[in-house]
């Protein structure tokens, strides 16, 4: 009877693959566009077949963008109120766009993340 050696598959660098994420691009070849349009994820990459459809990010990106614009924009409000002291109009013709804007510009860049490092920590979801 021959007994196979089974060596543990190599680790994949998450690193590079949240990047290439974070980018927009493949988590594997780093080339292919990770989103045809806004945030509709490929279902594959166009440059190299990777699946790309088992690694679904859902509601976590939309947390994460919560949390980090709000990081930016509460410290950013308190430091203008506690230095200028303006009418609340012009708080609300400052943040409320600049959060909105900030939040699209964020949304995908998050998603791209959390699929890059699905992706290199094997995370799938069968459905």
């Amino acid at each position: 009877m021959a007994f196979e050696q089974r060596h543990p598959p190599l680790p994949t660098p998450w690193l590079p693959a949240l990047l290439r994420g974070l980018k927009g691009f493949c988590p594997s070849c780093g080339i292919g566009r990770l989103f045809p349009s806004y945030i509709k994820m490929a279902h594959e990459c166009p440059r190299c077949a990777t699946p790309l459809t088992p690694h679904r990010a859902d509601d976590a990106p939309a947390y994460f963008t919560i949390f980090i614009v709000g990081h930016i924009i509460v410290p950013l409000m308190l430091v203008v109120e506690r230095t200028y002291s303006p009418p609340d109009w012009v708080h609300m013709t400052i943040w409320a766009p600049l959060t909105l804007i900030l939040s699209l510009l964020i949304l995908p860049r998050v998603k791209g993340a959390l699929i890059g490092l699905q992706w290199a920590l094997n995370v799938r979801r069968e459905d």
